[in-house]
């Protein structure tokens, strides 16, 4: 099992920036990839980006590509989201996900987080 701890959300303006974290414990050395989704109210669970224990090499949703950044850190297997220039249609709750699959949608993911809610106000 993998255990999954999101923090670091919170209410921001418009153009704002916020950085999500993602802490692993457990079996994290079965995992490929890490990953972070998000749902807003009202819709189904959205991909946003994903990047690989191994060698780092990320993907991006076309919504947010150029304004965040996913990055790992394989000592402390933590995960982070950088947001920068954040819209309202940003908000949601943000999920951080984990995989020993290359993750592409959410029917990938073996393990979740709790989420942690992310508000964009104009």
């Amino acid at each position: 099992q993998v255990q999954l701890v999101e923090s670091g959300g919170g209410l921001v303006q418009a153009g704002g920036s916020l950085r999500l974290s993602c802490a692993a414990s457990g079996r994290t050395l079965s995992t490929k990839t890490m990953g972070w989704f998000r749902q807003a109210p009202g819709k189904g669970r959205e991909f946003v980006a994903r990047i690989t224990w191994s060698g780092g090499s990320t993907y991006y949703s076309d919504s947010v590509k150029g304004r965040f950044t996913i990055s790992r850190d394989n000592a402390k297997a933590t995960v982070y989201l950088q947001m920068n220039s954040l819209k309202p249609e940003d908000t949601a709750v943000y999920y951080c996900a984990a995989s020993a699959r290359m993750i592409v949608v959410s029917s990938d993911v073996q393990y979740w987080g709790q989420g942690t809610q992310v508000t964009v106000s104009s």
